[in-house]
């Protein structure tokens, strides 16, 4: 089954909003074995909006739009709808149901602008919406799907999976072949140097599909592999991830979305220890991934931002002749505020970070994007070097995810 999707908005085709919408239908869909083949934003224009209508309607079995669904002037995907189709508006009375119980919840008067959103292509199965007023529609016409959600992501995500995805399960039938997907995410390697390390690909997959997928965290190698049953993709792509490992293992934090934080976390937990940070030039970042961790509090002790020299002195009790001698982005100074916010906090860890963000601050020996991230457990005292990029918001994030990957180090005992 062929699908395209038609993501519907001006402030999606100006850039003021992503298109997550795209990516999570498509995950969605993958999932039952449908491939999308095509993927197209279109502006607020009824003619534009029909056009690509007219343009996808011959060229697939299944067409997803989200987006132009609201009770405004500019959304006008439900009129496109009903002029596709040549059909009518009538009106949905569980939908308006639906739409009245949101506004007595909320507390807010209904008025007739938000009950024309009870208000459905004839032609059309209406999709129930809990999270908000604008129902989906469902058409089956010439042995093809037409499907019409809400642009907002929680209403889209929830009609998929309420609605859309089983049904399309139930229509297709019995799978004849089965195509199993698993990433692995890695960080601390470049893209290059993890093909090399890899080596021979064909001999690796043996038949599976590697794609490698970069960005400033690291490389996600998505795998996949197709089989007769679902049991031996399974198996091939178990069999793909464990020749992966053995070859770049120490690289791997994750499988599938399971992110950095989420994973030090987990390992903090399990092995019972506890951590506290100083931060300088990351103003907080660490901390904040570190506490966006549902249980944060059984391991992160605090988290303090010394930005200023002043502050590493009187609360870390950093060296002033350290200061002096070495400069605050130093190795020697790194080490210090690490032992000192162990100190004062009483953890098994200690962890600082000091750095030149940019685009300023940088010296003839110290240039942008130069970090010393320190290490302090009761056996040792260190720090490490690392010489990131020209952006500082691009600085402030890899600084942060290279701290994290010396914590999951540490623990699981990788150098």
């Amino acid at each position: 089954m062929n699908a395209h999707i038609i993501t519907i908005g001006d402030e999606i085709l100006i850039g003021q909003t992503l298109n997550t919408n795209a990516a999570d239908i498509g995950n969605k869909l993958v999932d039952i074995q449908i491939f999308v083949r095509k993927a197209s934003i279109v502006a607020d224009n009824e003619k534009e909006i029909l056009d690509e209508f007219r343009d996808c309607w011959g060229k697939n079995d299944l067409i997803i739009i989200t987006g132009g669904l609201g009770p405004t002037h500019d959304d006008v995907t439900r009129q496109c709808v009903v002029k596709f189709f040549n059909s009518e508006l009538v009106e949905d009375p569980e939908v308006l149901d639906d739409v009245k119980k949101i506004f007595e919840k909320r507390g807010r008067k209904i008025d007739k602008i938000n009950e024309g959103q009870a208000l459905v292509p004839k032609i059309a199965t209406s999709i129930r919406n809990m999270l908000g007023t604008a129902p989906g529609m469902y058409i089956e016409k010439d042995e093809k799907i037409f499907v019409v959600l809400p642009g907002v992501p929680a209403e889209m995500n929830y009609m998929m999976e309420t609605f859309v995805i089983p049904y399309l399960r139930k229509k297709m039938g019995a799978i004849k072949s089965y195509s199993l997907r698993s990433n692995l995410l890695t960080t601390g390697i470049p893209e290059s140097f993890l093909f090399k390390r890899l080596g021979n690909l064909d001999e690796l997959l043996g038949g599976a599909k590697l794609a490698f997928l970069p960005n400033q965290f690291g490389v996600k190698m998505r795998i996949t592999a197709e089989a007769e049953t679902e049991e031996l993709a399974k198996n091939k792509l178990l069999e793909v991830e464990q020749k992966i490992r053995g070859r770049a293992g120490r690289y791997i934090y994750s499988r599938n979305e399971e992110s950095l934080e989420e994973v030090v976390g987990r390992l903090l937990t399990e092995r019972g220890l506890t951590i506290s940070v100083a931060e300088s030039c990351t103003g907080g970042n660490l901390s904040n991934l570190l506490t966006n961790v549902p249980g944060a509090s059984k391991y992160f002790e605090r988290g303090i931002i010394s930005y200023g020299n002043v502050s590493k002195v009187e609360i870390l009790n950093v060296n002033e002749d350290a200061l002096n001698e070495h400069g605050v982005v130093s190795l020697k100074v790194a080490q210090q505020m690490a032992e000192g916010v162990r100190a004062i906090s009483g953890t098994d860890i200690g962890l600082s970070i000091t750095g030149i963000m940019g685009p300023t601050g940088a010296t003839t020996d110290k240039p942008v994007g130069l970090v010393y991230i320190g290490f302090c457990d009761e056996k040792v005292c260190t720090a490490k070097k690392f010489v990131f990029g020209e952006n500082r918001i691009f600085n402030k994030q890899r600084t942060t995810q290279a701290a994290l990957e010396m914590i999951r180090r540490y623990i699981l005992g990788i150098e």
